[in-house]
């Protein structure tokens, strides 16, 4: 802003209270009769937020008295460092900056409260996070706060949307990471080449129609990646895939690969995927994916492939696959993101002997496949529209858009009934390159020895005592080692709520190190 101009006066506790020299007259930013008491009062709502965020350092009362709770962690964004200087030299603000569990973000470039909050606000540590704005402040600079304001919101956003996840699949991904690990060294890796032609196929009922034209393309030497729900229907319909996506660490994903012989076809696996999976074909890759454990695993024991997985749906990765070996022209199949005509899966997908095998005479398939159909309810739609979207099926479809409009590959929908996916038209480039499967590379050690000196690493952790930031207590190794069990510690603490901090992460501790000692003994 530059134009700025505080004043400081005394309050009649004593205190140093600056405040705004407008033409009107002066403008406190605090109360002047006691601003710490003010303060208290302030902060008193944030016994159940253990993560504060101020907009407006003022005379910094306010976060001071967030930081005598215990535990609890205190940002404050500000803008005009000019002016945020005038404050520092006119003021004692020593017992903040000293302070581990502060931090103070000045005049923040985009995406620096994204990255601040992603790096810093941890759900499995923290029971919430709380934004409070200093009025008198953000008043006089509405635009900016309201940017810095906005950013927390959708920040939180996706960092909760993630917990969600992590608080439902963590004990599960460590359980079939660690168990991946040992076998890993068996099986092979892609060297990523390039190819000019691929589809993708997703299980969306339009594939049935669509697949008298996948199999024109096949023929014109289109490289076919199918997602695990579609490899059924592509078998059954005598179309051979070159590669076959799984990322779903659920043991439902069995389903997908039993009954069909898949012992020839690439299937490309998240390492948390489940462990057997890897017996179905000859030609298993393990991939990373999102979790820390399976980027601590690729950058300190065994380089492995990178996908994107951020899209939360098979499809997504499949898509990551084709863009990472180079394919030009993408043709989508299947990528319905909705339910058409009271179907939610294409003909030849595991949802039918699935449910052949669970019926009873009270549960019909019939009755099976409209609670699947109805599990989540409906978007409003338009009049005439033939297909019906829910929340989820609409976040994955916006987070393909996304990933496609930044994409150098030109990519295309086959024809079908779903709901639109918007592209945007790109020329492709002509590129004729070969995709490789080799030999694993070597590893650095046994998989049984880098798990033994995992399991020592997360032994060695330092116990957590309350006050400051458990990563203060932490060196770099250290940091790297806690943050591939936040997954798992997000499981443990959505079922046992009541565990505070240090007692949640010497649990953590204790059953990771006895769920490692299983595989590794």
């Amino acid at each position: 802003m530059g134009d700025i101009r505080y004043i400081f006066e005394k309050s009649k506790s004593g205190e140093t209270v600056p405040a705004f020299c407008l033409p009107e007259g002066n403008l406190s930013l605090h109360s002047m009769i006691d601003p710490r008491r003010e303060a208290q009062r302030l902060v008193s709502g944030l016994a159940q937020a253990d993560f504060a965020v101020f907009l407006g350092l003022g005379g910094g009362f306010a976060p001071e008295a967030a930081l005598d709770l215990p535990n609890t962690r205190v940002a404050v964004i500000d803008f005009d460092k000019e002016s945020i200087g005038h404050l520092l030299k006119s003021k004692d603000y020593s017992g903040l900056l000293k302070n581990s569990r502060f931090s103070l973000i000045i005049d923040p470039l985009p995406g620096e409260i994204e990255n601040f909050l992603l790096e810093n606000f941890k759900p499995a540590l923290y029971s919430s996070i709380k934004t409070i704005p200093l009025r008198t402040r953000t008043e006089r600079d509405i635009q900016k706060f309201e940017y810095a304001a906005a950013a927390i919101q959708k920040t939180i956003k996706m960092i909760s949307g993630d917990y969600s996840v992590q608080a439902h699949f963590g004990k599960r991904w460590f359980s079939n990471i660690i168990r991946n690990i040992k076998n890993v060294n068996a099986f092979h890796e892609f060297k990523p080449g390039q190819i000019k032609n691929a589809a993708v196929i997703a299980a969306g009922p339009s594939l049935d129609n669509q697949i008298k034209y996948l199999k024109e393309l096949k023929s014109k030497k289109t490289f076919i990646i199918s997602s695990d729900t579609a490899l059924g229907s592509l078998l059954h319909n005598g179309i051979e895939t070159d590669a076959v996506v799984s990322i779903d660490c659920q043991h439902i994903s069995y389903y997908h690969f039993m009954g069909d012989n898949t012992r020839g076809i690439p299937l490309i696996l998240d390492i948390a995927s489940p462990p057997l999976l890897a017996g179905f074909s000859k030609k298993t890759v393990f991939f990373s994916g999102g979790h820390p454990l399976a980027k601590y695993v690729s950058n300190n024991w065994k380089r492995l492939p990178t996908l994107d997985t951020s899209g939360g749906n098979v499809t997504y990765s499949c898509l990551s696959l084709a863009e990472t070996l180079g394919a030009q022209r993408i043709t989508l199949f299947g990528a319905d993101f909705s339910c058409i005509g009271c179907q939610s899966y294409a003909r030849g997908t595991y949802i039918n002997p699935y449910f052949a095998n669970k019926q009873k005479r009270l549960s019909p398939i019939e009755a099976q496949m409209s609670a699947l159909l109805y599990r989540s309810p409906f978007l409003p739609h338009e009049d005439g529209a033939g297909y019906r979207e829910t929340s989820a099926l609409r976040f994955y479809r916006e987070k393909m858009e996304e990933k496609i409009s930044a994409m150098s590959a030109s990519v295309d929908c086959a024809p079908g009934f779903g709901a639109p996916v918007n592209l945007i038209k790109k020329e492709a480039r002509q590129v004729d390159a070969e995709w490789k499967i080799s030999s694993a590379e070597k590893e650095r050690c046994s998989g049984a020895d880098f798990l033994k000196s995992y399991m020592n690493d997360i032994s060695g952790l330092p116990v957590f005592k309350s006050g400051g930031s458990y990563f203060d207590y932490l060196n770099e190794k250290q940091k790297q080692i806690f943050t591939t069990l936040l997954p798992y510690a997000a499981a443990v603490k959505k079922r046992n709520p009541e565990l505070k901090q240090d007692d949640l992460i010497e649990y953590v501790k204790k059953q990771c190190v006895a769920e490692i000692k299983k595989v590794a003994d």
